[in-house]
């Protein structure tokens, strides 16, 4: 065979990945194996993804997930080839359901721990077994075994196509990779271009998305030969996968996203409609989620979204559509613009109160509404709308929060505290390339005799009504450095973050107390960050400097948290001796929002990088949100993409998979 070794070749060296919790491990290690990967982090579109690939291999990675990893192995095996390669891996705590993994129509199984060689191994036993078998994906809709991928080759300046790729796209066989560029646009060449500088010994092989004419939107995965330092790529095409369910979600009446959304709007402009916007935000969602933990704070959106629904069917505005673009923000869309009465009726079906878990909550609801000017797409009206919102999620729950609630709270604080009530729970911190866990932060929770868990903002919420939070901030720091300082492999290696607040930094002394209290638990200062909240500041920038001067000096790090939601972040840049910068979750979410918010996130992230900090990103919950701050150069996150906060047992079997 000559050129790209012919489609059958490129195919049989492809291999489809869904690991839950370790994608870009996974992928790393199988790239460097010789495999073209193409890796998921979620099931949704399984069955198409997986045709799309081309692959006759798929790994399905079910440590840690072992329900959802069964259920992606039935799925596919109903639609699978005669020789194709099921391979499926499980935690050692899980191996009882080897069976029901076997049964579901996996091929191949490997027990953890699962050695990097041992995977390949696996992988290479599969191969054969496709070889043997003849097997193959033939899904005449996803295009089979028409492998879409291009080779570039750096030392002679080509860049080979797949014959399908070519026939997709109109460019040659063989071309130069300047001209294929140009034909993705500026902001397609940014990005690729950005993804491609990131491959290096650390990370083989990457992945990002864009246009691409003649096929839509593209995820393209990318890996340097470690040999003859080509690139390889296979390209996975999305707009048929989008497309099919943006069109059933449109019957449906609920559009999901914030990329749904502005297409949903677009296409009504385009058509020479008046669409509008009424746009809602939800508050009282995050103290669910810190108190009772993402599962009851996930199913407390949903019926935030039924009753939406319902209000706007009620209301007989016909046509409508609805968005959720993020957190507790919602938007309903109205092809005609009109939406008379809508406001009373969704402030009066989210004014009744809602089952969260254990215990009904009351949530509030802010509105704003407007129409499609002249000149103005879906993304410029979603953004002029959404401005006439004030005040985020969070204020806004703290502000309603019930005052004899946290009266109540408080009178218990010491009691807490002498009962051992107070928790920490540890939330990951993640390297955005790598994807390893590199530090935690620690968070308090009270583990309430009677009311169950409860989160940070409502502890020190009543311990500040009692006027404790001196005595609670300084238990909270104590008993997170004493368990860090226990720790074994494989947490001993982590940096440790923990909050201090105003009335600590109003301590001249604070520096020298918290130095104490770290040296006295033997954990190692050189492993300790400091977090401030921008909240937290005082007035007297002078002072704060030389207490924060003086944790440097010791050995620790400072890092400043949710910065963006106080009006002098800039003040404090300049003024304090700072090694992290968190970005509040809110900017966190504008990065994939309107162009505007997406340029106020990448100029700070510019201006942290510039000062020499490292850019921490707080509430990444999807993988595009990770993917695009990581192109823009963020280097590190935590959020529930990979885990809330955990308890210590919980941390290490994350950490052991």
């Amino acid at each position: 065979m000559t050129g790209w070794q012919g489609e059958d070749a490129a195919r049989q060296r492809a291999l489809f990945l869904l690991s839950f919790r370790q994608r870009d491990e996974l992928a790393a290690i199988l790239s460097r194996g010789g495999w073209h990967v193409v890796a998921a982090r979620r099931a949704e579109g399984l069955r198409q993804r997986v045709a799309a690939s081309g692959a006759a291999i798929t790994i399905i990675d079910a440590r840690g997930a072992v329900e959802a990893g069964i259920a992606a192995t039935a799925e596919l095996a109903q639609v699978a080839g005669h020789g194709d390669a099921l391979v499926v891996l499980l935690s050692r705590n899980d191996s009882d359901r080897l069976g029901e993994l076997h049964d579901a129509g996996a091929t191949h199984l490997l027990v953890s721990p699962i050695a990097a060689e041992v995977l390949l191994q696996a992988v290479r036993s599969a191969e054969r077994h496709v070889v043997r078998m003849g097997g193959g994906w033939h899904d005449p809709q996803a295009g089979g075994g028409a492998a879409l991928g291009w080779r570039h080759d750096d030392e002679r300046g080509t860049l080979q196509l797949t014959p399908a790729l070519a026939q997709a796209t109109g460019l040659p066989e063989l071309g130069s990779s300047r001209a294929a560029l140009r034909t993705i646009g500026r902001a397609g060449r940014r990005t690729a271009l950005n993804a491609i500088r990131r491959l290096g010994d650390t990370l083989p092989a990457t992945a990002f998305a864009h246009d691409l004419p003649g096929l839509g939107r593209a995820v393209q995965h990318v890996a340097r030969d470690p040999h003859t330092h080509r690139l390889h790529a296979l390209v996975e095409p999305l707009a048929r996968i989008g497309d099919i369910g943006a069109a059933v979600r449109e019957a449906l009446g609920s559009v999901r996203d914030l990329a749904g959304a502005r297409a949903w709007l677009d296409r009504r402009i385009l058509a020479g409609e008046r669409p509008g916007v009424r746009m809602l935000t939800v508050a009282g969602i995050d103290a669910v989620n810190r108190q009772q933990g993402r599962g009851a704070g996930d199913t407390l959106l949903r019926a935030v979204e039924r009753r939406i629904e319902r209000a706007v069917r009620d209301a007989g505005v016909a046509r409508a559509a609805l968005a959720r673009l993020g957190g507790a923000d919602f938007a309903v869309l109205l092809p005609h613009g009109a939406d008379a009465g809508l406001d009373t009726a969704l402030a009066q079906a989210l004014a009744r109160p809602f089952v969260a878990g254990s215990v009904m909550v009351t949530l509030t609801l802010q509105q704003a509404y407007g129409m499609v000017h002249a000149d103005e797409d879906g993304g410029a009206l979603l953004h002029r709308v959404g401005s006439g919102l004030s005040g985020s999620t969070a204020d806004q729950a703290q502000a309603h929060r019930p005052v004899d609630e946290v009266e109540s709270l408080a009178s218990e604080i010491l009691r807490a505290i002498d009962r051992g009530e107070i928790g920490i729970r540890f939330q990951p911190q993640v390297h955005l390339l790598s994807g390893a866990i590199v530090g935690v932060e620690a968070l308090a929770r009270w583990d309430h005799p009677d009311r169950g868990e409860l989160g940070a903002e409502l502890l020190f919420a009543a311990a500040a009504r009692a006027g404790l939070v001196e005595a609670l901030s300084g238990h909270v720091q104590h008993r997170a450095l004493r368990i860090a300082a226990g720790w074994a492999a494989p947490l001993s290696g982590l940096r440790l973050s923990i909050n201090v607040t105003a009335e600590d930094i109003a301590h001249a002394d604070f520096a020298d107390t918290l130095l104490a209290r770290a040296d006295a638990s033997r954990f190692p200062r050189d492993r300790l960050t400091v977090e401030i909240t921008e909240s937290g500041l005082i007035a007297e920038l002078g002072e704060a400097a030389g207490l924060l001067a003086t944790l440097r000096a010791a050995g620790c790090r400072v890092a400043i948290d949710d910065f963006g939601t106080g009006y002098s972040s800039l003040a404090y840049l300049k003024a304090l001796p700072l090694d992290y910068l968190k970005l509040d979750r809110r900017m966190t979410q504008d990065i994939l929002g309107s162009h505007r918010d997406r340029v106020v996130v990448r100029g700070v992230i510019d201006m942290a990088r510039s000062l020499d900090l490292t850019i921490i990103a707080e509430g990444v919950e999807t993988v595009e949100q990770r993917d695009a701050l990581a192109t823009e150069g963020c280097q590190l996150y935590q959020g529930f993409l990979c885990a809330g906060p955990l308890t210590v047992p919980a941390l290490e079997k994350l950490l052991d998979q």
